[in-house]
This record gives C-alpha cells, structure tokens and sequence, in this order.
C-alpha cells in the first residue's frame, strides 16, 4: 500500500479571487477592511471598585397613603380620662421631619397642669385601680393590646409622619413589639407572685414616666404596660417632637374603658419633665433619655422615696472576628447603626474589625452603603428617613465634622436628599483613634466609626473603654469565643452574631453611664413593685 501523502493548504482560491479583484475598476474595488487591535483595559484596584448597578435595581415609589388618617389641628392634654385644655393656654407646633411641615399644635404643661394629673393619678390609684383585681388589671391590658393590633397601620403612619423613621420600621418592628409589650404584661397581672417566689409584691402608687423620640410608641408600652400590670396608675410625659402617637394612645385608652385618671398624658419640654420628676406626690421615677438629663433626675430623686430607674446614652461596640461569616456580619453592621437612622441607644456606633479582614470588611461595608435608599419615609421601599429635629441634624454634623478635623476619613453614600426636610447620608469614618470624640461620644445618627483590633483580649479591652455600657455584638464562628467575650463584656445586653433583636420577655438595660434598673421580662416587673 501507498503510504498517504500530506496535503498541503491550497492557497488556489485566495490568489483567484486577488486575480478577479485586480480586474475590477478602482471603484468598483470594496474598501480595505482594518481590523483594530483592542488592548486590555487597566485594572483598577482592588480598593477602588464600585459596584454600579446603574438604574436596573431602581425601585418605582410606593408610598404608603396617609390622608385618610385624621390629624386634629389641636391636641391637649390627657387628664382624667379626658382631653383638657393647658391652664396656660399655651401649644407648641409638632413638625413632620421629612417635610419641614407643620402637623397639628400640642398643649404646653406647666406646673398646674403636672400637678392636676398627678392628683388625678393619685386618685384613681386610691379608689379604683389598687382596688381592682389582678385578672381584671389583665383583662384591661388585653383590650389595649387588641385594639392597638387593630389601629396598627393608622399608628405606623402617624408614627413614621411624627418622627421621620422609614414606614417599613414603623409597621415592621414598632407597632408590633408594641401589641406584643401590652399582650406579654398583660399575663402577668395575675401572676405577680410566680415572679418573685416567697415574696408579697405590692404596687408603688402613682408612677412618672418620661420617653424619647426615637421610639414614641414602643417606649411608652414598655412604661405603661407593666406600670398597670403591677397595679400602679401613670403620668407619662412623651418627647415635645413626637408627642402625636402618644395622645392616639390615650384614645386607645378610652376606647378600652381604662379607668379615668389611671394614665394621664402631659405633653412639653424639659420644664414639664421636670416638674413631674420633683412632684412629691410621684412614687416612681422611670426616664429614658440622655445621660446627661439622666444625671440630674438622680440627683434630684436623690434623697426622696421615689423608685428610679433610667435607661440612658449608648456606645454600643460590635467586634467582628476574622473567622466570622463575613455578608452575615455586614448585614448585622448596617442594621446595627442604620436601623431608625441611628436614633437607638443601643445601636453599634463603634465597629471593631480584626485586622486581617479589614480590607475586605470596608469593601464590602462601602458597597452596602451605596444600596441604601434614603428618602420619603412613608415610601415602603425607604431604608432611611429624616433625621427626627434641626437640632438633632446640626449635633450630628458637629459630631462628625470633629471626626475629620482630628484626622478620620469620611465615607458617605452617594445617595441624592430631598431638598426639604432633615437629612444625612448613611456614612462611615476610617482612621478614628480611641481619643476621638467620634469614639467617646453619642452621635444617635447613621454614622459608625471603625477601629481594628489584633487579639481577643484587644478586642474587649477597646470595646469596655467607654463610660457607657448598654449593649454590644459579637461575629465569630468560635461558640467559646462568644461566651469568652461575652463575659468579659461590661454591657447590659450583648448579641451574638446577630443584632437589635428585642422580646417583651427579654430584660434590657445597662451598667455605667448607661443607667441603672431593668424594663423588659419578668426583671421590668421588680421597678414597678414593693417587694416583701
């Protein structure tokens, strides 16, 4: 057999069709065809890719409607069991955050007006509520709670209108931790001997109550509610910026058929809080606010019979471990600090990341940031609203322009603020020192400050260097570590990979400058009793 031969590539085709063209009339010939050589972009560093999604992950509006909820141009005060009008005559505006525009007007209290709640307290206290039976306190607390799960999305809106948060927070997280305070207290009415076994628990009388604005409605059920559970009668004086939710309130109340008199609310600032704080006829002293408004209540309780508690400012740090479950951990982070705009005394304002995934960790923290929606509260799709007042916006602003003067960098969202309104963009600072104020101070707005660490002992040691000790947050893979660091912690509450996760049943509260006492579980019931 022949061997086969190798055929060689016929090039016969290409120089016929060169042949055909060269007889062509030159303008009849095509073009020349050049083909360009496309050279490999430059790579950009790791440190400076962005994600860009264009407009692709837009969300359309969806705002949620407000105007079949009526907002009477008055509010007054609630006492007795009725809406009276201020001895002074006098009403201060209460303005939505988002619009700069006015709501409604809210009765001034003063010194008379503080007083005639307080008697009325006192009175319903003596002959009606201490008199009434455990189950019948219960069944009251059931009847609130119910109608607030009715009313959820009016007080969500009123809620979200009055202080600037994101409506999903409002209807979310707000109202039904609210219903779930009233329902939870409500069970234990009943059963005050099983909480303090071998004990005689007794009410205290006529409690004072004064809340802040970043949680109007939470903050007065986790007050009233066990208040009346334990079988004591209230003053509650809520924050002059939120007040509206509050009053909404004390129609629930009289829809219930509370009592009169068993909670009365007294609407004003600093001076009708104070009024109420050295009252002598108040038994009991519960604040939530500011350490340093804290302060001089204690001092001014100092002395007297009244029970105090008070749950005050916040550091709060969350340490992050490299061997911690990394898009896990971001999330906790931003919900941590940019949950209600930062307006929470537990929120994570100090981060702390291990050194050998700091890198990555602010990677990734920037391009989170940059998906956060900011703007119209009451659109469903909004992660963060308007800053509660003007003078909370320019503290914030102050805070954080110390931050860059003593040399940390700044990163901010790049999201677009409405004109009108009270805003600041989700943001967070690099290079920040112990010695900062940004790391000493509470800013209570959506801004975190990022430190490192290298070992475990560093880690707890920079977290417990604060004056304030509510809560923190650990990331880790380790369980021992967590349990480690935990108890080594100087804080109230501490997560664990996780974060601002609250129940009824849970007890919250803090050490240091963060205040004193317990609100929350079986614990909250001890502040509102005589234990024999």
């Amino acid at each position: 057999m022949k061997a086969a031969t190798k055929r060689k590539p016929a090039r016969r085709s290409a120089s016929l069709i060169s042949r055909a063209m060269a007889q062509l009339p030159k303008a009849a010939r095509p073009a020349p065809v050049r083909l360009a050589v496309a050279h490999a972009p430059k790579p950009v560093p790791a440190k400076d890719r962005r994600l860009n999604f264009g407009s692709k992950w837009d969300y359309a509006p969806a705002p949620e409607d407000f105007k079949y909820i009526p907002v009477a141009p008055r509010h007054e005060l609630f006492i007795g069991g009725k809406f009276v009008a201020p001895r002074s005559g006098k009403y201060f505006d209460s303005i939505n955050p988002a619009t700069e525009e006015k709501l409604t007007e809210i009765a001034l209290a003063d010194d008379v007006d503080v007083d005639n709640a307080v008697q009325s307290a006192r009175a319903a206290y003596d002959g009606v509520w201490s008199k009434l039976s455990a189950s019948e306190r219960g069944k009251f607390l059931y009847r609130i709670a119910r109608i607030i799960q009715e009313k959820a999305r009016e007080l969500a809106v009123l809620e979200t209108m009055d202080g600037g948060k994101p409506i999903k927070e409002s209807r979310d997280f707000d109202l039904p931790m609210v219903a779930a305070h009233f329902f939870y207290y409500a069970g234990w009415a009943d059963k005050l001997k099983y909480a303090f076994p071998g004990k005689t628990p007794r009410p205290l009388g006529v409690a004072g109550q004064i809340i802040p604005w970043n949680f109007p409605l939470l903050m007065a059920a986790w007050k009233i509610a066990p208040a009346l559970a334990c079988g004591n009668t209230v003053v509650l004086k809520p924050a002059e910026t939120t007040s509206l939710t509050a009053l909404r309130l004390a129609e629930i109340f009289a829809e219930a058929g509370l009592p009169d008199g068993v909670v009365n609310i007294i609407t004003g600032a600093g001076a009708t809080g104070s009024a109420l704080v050295n009252h002598p006829d108040v038994d009991k002293i519960a604040f939530t606010g500011s350490t340093e408004v804290g302060k001089h209540i204690a001092k001014a309780c100092a002395g007297s019979k009244k029970k105090l508690t008070l749950e005050l400012g916040g550091k709060a740090a969350n340490i992050i471990f490299e061997d911690a479950p990394l898009d896990q951990a971001i999330e906790g982070i931003i919900n941590a600090i940019y949950f209600n705009q930062g307006h929470v005394c537990c929120a994570g304002s100090r981060l702390f990341v291990q050194e050998g995934i700091y890198a990555k960790v602010i990677k990734k923290l920037r391009d989170r940031l940059a998906t956060l929606r900011v703007g119209n509260p009451l659109d469903k799709n909004t992660d963060i609203g308007a800053i509660n007042s003007r003078a909370q916006l320019d503290k914030i602003r102050e805070l954080v322009q110390s931050g860059v003067d003593e040399g940390a960098d700044l990163h901010q969202s790049s999201c677009a603020l409405p004109a009108k309104g009270y805003w600041f963009p989700p943001s967070f600072l690099t290079g920040v020192t112990a010695s900062h104020r940004v790391a000493q101070e509470e800013i209570f707005g959506p801004v975190l400050s990022v430190m490192t660490f290298r070992t475990p002992e560093e880690a707890f040691e920079r977290a417990n260097n604060t004056p304030y000790g509510l809560s923190a947050g650990v990331w880790t893979d380790k369980g021992s570590k967590i349990f480690k660091l935990v108890n080594k912690l100087r804080a109230g509450v501490v997560w664990a990979n996780t974060y601002n996760k609250f129940d009824p049943t849970s007890p919250f509260g803090g050490y240091k400058e963060s205040g004193f006492g317990r609100e929350g579980g079986m614990q909250g019931l001890a502040a509102y009793c005589q234990i024999d």
